[in-house]
Formats: structure tokens, sequence, C-alpha cells
């Protein structure tokens, strides 16, 4: 009884020293900044990163029932209905039997490019808006639960470049906080070459014929996989494929957070949900977590 009374205290220390400080945040923005602007990299505390870990049934079910009829009517009416022929072909070529024809829609809308910039904007800014009016439920949904159907492999190398200028430090853990395309490739040069990253992911997925745009080897990782600076190699480097990058952040797999969890299916107290390792920690808050030590 004494260990485990030891074991819970423990994890909640840990709730404590993993939930965020907004105070101290720096904030993350995507806004094309001017050319002598640098954007800081950090842990994207604003971002909507529901992982819908334990609700991934229930959320579906409120999709299908209520968020996809509103929202493919009202918000990009003619973006979801273009994306009806790619869904179409998607579908002769499916090998993945529990990818949706919802799944296949939300692939094609988002890697068409339609509705990239605005949806990921909301998706890292829009936290405190995610159960009012955040528009893009059926969207962030169907997208994390295709990642996490077509997650087949435990970790992946993938490639990033960008015309951003980001700035980090070795140690640094960060998140993208929005749905952040990477590719197997590293020759994606019309991307950019301001600042690359090499990426080790473990909760991105491989989207394979899926994209509209099959030949970049798109892996998409989701807005709550974590990620620790392990390097940043400025000017000349031996990376093949990205030796034209001004800057190359060497990203390895930290774990993941999601302070969002669930959040619109239970409309509870929000929820961490912190990766440690291989183990995934739900916590509901701090007095949930203590009151059991005194039962």
């Amino acid at each position: 009884m004494k260990g485990n009374t030891l074991i819970l205290a423990v994890l909640c220390l840990l709730l404590l020293w993993t939930l965020p400080a907004d105070s101290m945040g720096i904030r993350f923005s995507f806004t094309v900044p001017d050319d002598d602007q640098v954007v800081p990299l950090d842990m994207a505390e604003d971002s909507v990163d529901d992982m819908y870990f334990g609700c991934n049934k229930e959320m579906m079910e409120l999709v299908e029932r209520k968020y996809f009829k509103e929202e493919s009517k009202e918000l990009f009416a003619n973006k979801w209905e273009d994306a009806k022929d790619c869904v179409k072909q998607k579908l002769g070529q499916r090998t993945d039997p529990d990818l949706t024809e919802l799944h296949l829609t939300a692939i094609c809308l988002y890697t068409s490019n339609n509705v990239y910039t605005t949806f990921n904007k909301a998706v890292r800014t829009q936290r405190n808006e995610y159960t009012s009016s955040f528009q893009f439920h059926s969207l962030h949904y169907l997208l994390t639960s295709a990642i996490q159907i077509l997650k087949k492999k435990p970790c992946l190398t993938t490639y990033r470049r960008t015309k951003v200028r980001f700035a980090g430090n070795v140690n640094q853990i960060i998140r993208f906080g929005s749905f952040a395309s990477s590719s197997l490739e590293t020759t994606l040069t019309h991307f950019g070459k301001a600042s690359c990253f090499q990426i080790k992911t473990c909760f991105g997925a491989y989207l394979k014929h899926y994209s509209i745009f099959g030949t970049e080897e798109e892996v998409l990782i989701p807005p709550y996989e974590t990620f620790k600076i392990t390097e940043i190699i400025r000017g000349k480097n031996n990376i093949e494929g990205l030796s034209d990058c001004k800057v190359v952040y060497i990203l390895e797999h930290e774990g993941t957070k999601s302070q969002l969890n669930c959040k619109v299916v239970y409309n509870t107290s929000p929820v961490v949900i912190v990766q440690v390792g291989s183990l995934v920690l739900p916590f509901l808050n701090i007095l949930n977590c203590l009151s059991q030590l005194i039962k």
C-alpha cells in the first residue's frame, strides 16, 4: 500500500512539473515574417492539441452526427466539395480498411493546400476557443485519427524545409503545435532553405498514396508530438540533400503533450496527457491526483 502511495505521489509531482507556465511561454507564430525577423521555436502552448486519447469512438460519432454536417456546409463548403474527386480515386487505392471515406476526405482537403494556412493558424493559436468558436473540429479530428491509423512503424526519420528563419537552443523541448508536413525526401527545395529540420518522429504517419501529391512522400506530424533539439548545424553540413540549408535543426522524438485531450467530448476540466518514454499518464488535475493519496 505504501509503495502504491509513493508511486502516486511521484506522479502528482510529475504533473506539477509538466503543467504549462503560460506567463513564461514564448508564443509560436507562423505568420510570414519580415526578412530580418526570427521566429522562436517553443512548446506552442496555445495549440489545439487534442489527441482524443480514450474518446476516439465518441468523437467520431460527434463528427458524423454534428460537426461534419455543419462545417462542410458553412466553412470552405466548396473546398469540401472539390475533395470528392480525390476521395473517389483514393477509395479505389485504399489498403487500410480502418480509413473511412471521411478520413480520406480530410486528407485530400488538407493536402490540396486549399485550407492549409487558415486551418493550421487556427490549430496553432485557438486553444482558448476550442470548445466555443473553433471551426475545424471535423478536419482536426479526422486528420488526427488518420495519422493514428496510418502510423505503422515505431519511428521515421523525415525532413522539413521552410522559408522561415527559426531560433531554438540545443536540448530545448519543442512542438510544432500544428499539423506539420514533412517528407521522407530531402530534395523538396521549393519549400525553402532558410531553416531545415531533420526529424525523428514516432507519432507522425506516412500518408503514402493518400496525399493529393503522392510524389512528395509526405509524413504528417500531429500537434501533440514533442521533440528535443539535439543539434543545430549552421552553414555547410554533410546531411545528404540538405547541404544548401542555412541552418538545420536535428530533432529527436521526446514524447507527447496534449492539454485539451477529449475536452470537446466530455467538456470537463482540462486534461493533460503527457507521454514519458513509453508511459502515457492521463492527469485530470492536481486535486484529483492528490485526493487519491488520502483515501
